[in-house]
């Protein structure tokens, strides 16, 4: 079946919605708040399905976790950018609490990655393992940037064009 997106794009997607779906709480609670089944949630994750989330669920689930994961990658994908939303003003203990999170994603990362190339191969497995820990990694970070957002009294969510 030829895709609308590059393997690469649809791939990212399916990272994203992964991601999402672990940021509301797994597969039944998103399934709640998209108003979808268990199976129908999980085959939006799977790597192995053509199925995409639907741009309803995409919103439903964000607004719920606040951190916009696939329409990051919406907007990659068509050449855009977001910046940080600027609601609120957060304390430094709550950014160096992100920055922690960041950091301990970070070395989970670094480290199954190390644990991967140690024999000088990489397995399927290996990859979705590194897959998840960068996905894990990306949430932190995102949550970190938007709470030194919030922090800096930035600029709302916004898509920004090429170049700007």
């Amino acid at each position: 079946m030829s895709r609308p997106i590059s393997d690469a794009w649809f791939h990212r997607v399916k990272s994203a919605t992964r991601d999402l779906v672990q940021a509301c709480g797994g597969l039944v609670r998103t399934g709640e708040l998209a108003h979808a089944s268990k199976s129908e949630v999980s085959r939006w994750q799977v790597a192995t399905d053509e199925a995409i989330i639907p741009l309803p669920a995409v919103l439903a689930l964000e607004a719920d976790c606040g951190l916009p994961l696939v329409t990051t990658v919406m907007a990659d994908l068509g050449g855009r950018r977001l910046e940080g939303s600027a609601d609120d003003t957060v304390s430094a203990t709550s950014v160096l609490g992100h920055y922690a999170e960041t950091m301990r994603a970070s070395s989970e990362l670094m480290a199954s990655t190390a644990a991967a190339l140690a024999d000088g191969k990489i397995t399927g497995a290996e990859l979705e393992i590194l897959d998840r820990n960068a996905g894990a990694l990306e949430r932190a970070s995102a949550t970190l940037r938007l709470n030194i957002a919030q922090a800096k009294g930035g600029p709302a969510l916004k898509v920004v064009g090429q170049g700007e």
